[in-house]
């Protein structure tokens, strides 16, 4: 730590940084942020900065508000794109919040992952994660309630130059690299407008923190080329949402404790053991996965996410997959859950679908046999008949099986849990009051 903060002294000086921004979310996944001058650093790395927990979402109620934000240096990176005649001067650092007396803050969600890392680390593993996020490019954002309109017309892997965007891609992909943050691939994904560009694998904590640079980053590049980029899960009724498919899998040292080369699926039993924690905690982590109202417009059949509780060897309309791109490789060998979408709190979503994986290695769940048919094409009865659980087909119904989970509860930790619902019942409510166009002309003449 001391080597880390000392690497961030020098290149503050060296590259004549003038501002340091300290980067923190809410429970509900928005990033905040204090900018800090060098000057102030190394007492920020001492004793932290302290602020109004009350003002921040889920913190802390007015009568505690004292809290500090502590920078974790080896979170330092320079932001590529802020620049002064060539020059840098601005750079960024996570910080973990704790309480005035140094113990951490249970409503902060790096705090929340860091437990669940923790316990995982106690059973022998360590968790690596690697997210598929789309989003997409739109001519404007209109504040209105006006449909937006898509920044080009490209469709699923095209190549093709748009003049609304150019090298759009290109550049978001150099602004990360710049930022130490890995990509692996990218492409123009199935609607206009839609874009997705996917991480290469680290550990969950180092992913989450990309997670939240990824999504500034975009924003920002996005708007340097003259549109905007949109995280939301279902802007367009007749088009697929935008999805963060997400692979995990556990490492042993060196050695990926999810393969087994003599199963018919290459899948160890901690892996199966793993996979069933995930699939029969599913609906109950839905609420933190699929956080608002809108992700539950993309959640439905027919538009390329699942809506059934089932896992299949490459099978795309499943909830979880186990893809089979490189065979026989060990150290590829994972599960993709298919359900969170890209506007989620990466740290929750993270640590709830670690509990469950852990829980079932705990427990030694079994696990069901895999889907092999298309599910979405499957009647109601069929899935009945064939057992699989349907996820949850609403906001208000997700809340419901999240507030009976002692799972979510003890992953999130009470001041998260008890926060987190209020804050989506709230929303789930003011949603019920509205009258929609839809319901208007559909109704108005009864």
């Amino acid at each position: 730590m001391d080597r880390q903060r000392q690497f961030v002294l020098r290149t503050l000086e060296e590259r004549d940084i003038r501002f340091v921004r300290l980067w923190f979310t809410d429970v509900l996944g928005y990033l905040k942020s204090v900018a800090v001058a060098p000057a102030e650093l190394e007492g920020a790395f001492n004793e932290g900065i302290g602020f109004d927990g009350s003002a921040v979402e889920g913190y802390a109620r007015v009568f505690e508000s004292d809290m500090v934000a502590k920078p974790d240096p080896s979170t330092f990176q320079v932001l590529p794109w802020e620049t002064d005649n060539g020059r840098v001067y601005s750079a960024r650092m996570f910080c973990d919040i704790s309480m005035p007396d140094g113990s951490p803050s249970w409503a902060d969600p790096r705090h929340v992952l860091r437990r669940v890392m923790a316990d995982a680390a106690a059973m022998g593993f360590s968790c690596y994660v690697h997210p598929e996020i789309e989003f997409f490019l739109l001519k404007d954002l209109p504040q209105d309630g006006t449909a937006p309109i898509p920044a080009d017309n490209g469709g699923f892997f095209d190549q093709a130059s748009h003049d609304t965007a150019p090298h759009f891609r290109r550049r978001a992909i150099e602004s990360l690299e710049a930022m130490g943050i890995s990509v692996e691939f990218s492409h123009h994904e199935g609607a206009p407008g839609q874009q997705e560009i996917d991480l290469r694998y680290a550990d969950a904590m180092t992913m989450a923190d990309n997670i939240m640079s990824f999504r500034y980053v975009i924003k920002e590049v996005a708007m340097t080329q003259g549109v905007r980029a949109s995280f939301m899960p279902k802007p367009f009724p007749k088009q697929p949402g935008s999805a963060m498919h997400t692979h995990f899998s556990l490492f042993e040292g060196e050695t990926n404790a999810f393969y087994d080369a003599d199963d018919p699926y290459q899948m160890s039993t901690t892996g199966k053991q793993f996979l069933a924690g995930v699939l029969k905690h599913a609906p109950e982590l839905t609420a933190v996965t699929c956080q608002w109202v809108n992700s539950y417009k993309r959640l439905v059949l027919g538009g390329e996410a699942p809506t059934t509780v089932c896992w299949g060897q490459a099978n795309r309309s499943a909830l979880v997959r186990v893809p089979n791109y490189s065979p026989g490789k060990s150290a590829s060998q994972r599960i993709e859950v298919r359900s969170p979408d890209s506007s989620c709190n990466p740290y929750l979503m993270f640590a709830v679908i670690i509990a469950a994986g852990l829980k079932g290695i705990k427990e030694g769940y079994e696990l069901a046999a895999p889907a092999e048919d298309d599910v979405w094409s499957l009647t109601d009865a069929e899935r009945r008949a064939m057992g699989y659980a349907d996820l949850p087909n609403s906001l208000g119904h997700a809340l419901e099986l999240m507030e009976r989970s002692e799972l979510v509860a003890e992953t999130l930790g009470e001041h998260v849990f008890d926060f987190f619902l209020r804050n989506k019942k709230a929303e789930w409510e003011a949603y019920r009051r509205q009258v929609t166009p839809f319901e208007l002309k559909r109704y108005l003449s009864l």
